[in-house]
């Protein structure tokens, strides 16, 4: 392989991804099964039993599933009432509080879209108050990202734990560690969102919005909660813990009857059926539910862009070894400068993993790099067109939630750039004591 070779497919990689998430969507996974062909061309081997990582697919598509069930059995409507009465329990500290929020559900669901269901509730808080809703907005929508990364049940979660576990870092280990960088993250976020921006009452375009009658206060939210709704969550809550515990079981055991992400797919799968049967939930609206169609879409970009990344870094281990290995040696924190770019043109935190991790394990990184590098991965705010990002801005009515005329200058950024940096640190910190 020469090294003019080497540049040619990269430039491949780089183009199809800058290509798909220009399209955005869909369109980072379609772009990225497009530019396996062109690699296949250009001398590539192009395997998708070994490129494609089925194991993190699986686990997307079974955790979605049950996620979508029990929305449909009404189990979200229950989390997300119980979240909106801590939020209007604690109106001026709507700013601390909807991040709290926000990353704890999507820690016990796996997915940042439940985000979805409580952001307008804490642009309403907010406007209640007098309080700038970009600020509470900014930094709830960060840390639903961030704590992905936290989540034992995600799949960018099994992706690292498959990497360190080898070298001395359990799963439970690495699971404590990100829960508590990254929450330190986010509180370090909220604070710097709520320095942000002038108070709400000084705002021109607030006060321009408001005179012309384009804001509006709504009363508080009413949701439909019944037994069956209270199951759903339930059922889903308790596999979550029967998969903790059998985690902590099995970190220790070389060859466990039923590996991690086997385990995990199992049991969401057989909690959705459970739901399903128990809280006679018709299946053929499932599919029609928010979670359902945004947690595929997710699955879809994963098989095209991380084949993509994959079919690149097997082709080319040779020089990337020789290349790569002095570099990160030199300063391995440039890993969690991969990991920040990479999450900000691919949109996912798995995506990220399963491109870049392989490469870096096969340069020798070690665990403690790997882990506090981690948190990296969850760049998802630094072009203002991520989902949160974007129902963020619709939802604000004031107009305080805005996107400057420099596109990188909105309020989404500095809040991100702090939490990652801080769970960064802090990770290498903590690692480093342990």
């Amino acid at each position: 392989m020469t090294l003019l070779t080497f540049l040619a497919q990269l430039a491949v990689v780089l183009a199809f991804i800058f290509l798909g998430a220009k399209v955005g969507g869909l369109g980072i996974g379609l772009a990225g099964g497009a530019g396996v062909i062109i690699l296949g061309l250009l001398g590539c081997k192009v395997d998708p039993a070994t490129g494609i990582p089925w194991e993190v697919v699986g686990i997307i598509m079974s955790v979605i599933c049950a996620v979508a069930v029990m929305e449909k059995a009404g189990g979200l409507d229950v989390l997300v009432a119980a979240s909106e009465k801590i939020l209007r329990a604690n109106p001026q500290r709507i700013t601390y509080v909807g991040p709290i929020v926000t990353f704890i559900m999507t820690v016990l669901c796996g997915t940042g879209n439940v985000a979805f269901a409580v952001l307008p509730v804490i642009a309403e808080v907010a406007k209640e108050q007098g309080i700038r809703p970009s600020k509470p907005l900014a930094a709830s929508s960060v840390a639903s990202q961030m704590a992905l990364v936290a989540s034992p049940i995600s799949a960018a979660t099994v992706i690292m734990a498959g990497a360190v576990e080898p070298m001395g870092i359990s799963y439970p280990k690495l699971v404590a560690v990100t829960l508590c960088t990254t929450f330190v993250g986010c509180m370090a976020a909220a604070f710097v969102s709520s320095r942000q921006g002038c108070d709400l009452q000084d705002d021109p375009v607030y006060q321009q919005r408001k005179a012309a009658g384009k804001v509006h206060l709504r009363e508080a939210g009413t949701y439909h909660i019944d037994r069956r709704a209270k199951l759903s969550l339930g059922i889903f809550l308790s596999a979550l813990g029967v998969l903790m515990v059998y985690a902590v079981a099995i970190s220790k055991i070389d060859n466990p009857p039923l590996p991690r992400g086997a385990a995990i797919m199992c049991a969401m799968l057989g909690a959705a059926l459970l739901i399903c049967l128990t809280c006679k939930v018709p299946m053929s609206e499932v599919n029609d539910q928010p979670t359902f169609k945004a947690g595929m879409s997710a699955a879809t970009c994963i098989i095209g862009v991380a084949w993509l990344g994959n079919c690149f870094v097997a082709s080319n281990m040779g020089l990337i070894k020789s290349y790569g290995a002095d570099a990160l040696s030199g300063a391995p924190w440039l890993l969690a400068v991969v990991f920040f770019l990479g999450s900000t043109l691919l949109y996912s935190q798995a995506a990220t993993l399963a491109t870049f991790l392989p490469a870096a394990t096969a340069l020798g990184v070690g665990a403690t790099v790997l882990v506090a590098s981690y948190s990296a991965a969850a760049a998802l705010f630094v072009l203002p067109t991520y989902p949160t990002t974007v129902a963020s801005i619709e939802l604000d009515d004031t107009g305080s939630t805005r996107i400057g005329s420099f596109i990188f200058n909105h309020p989404f950024l500095l809040p991100g750039l702090t939490a990652i940096v801080v769970s960064v640190l802090l990770g290498y910190g903590v690692l480093t004591l342990l």
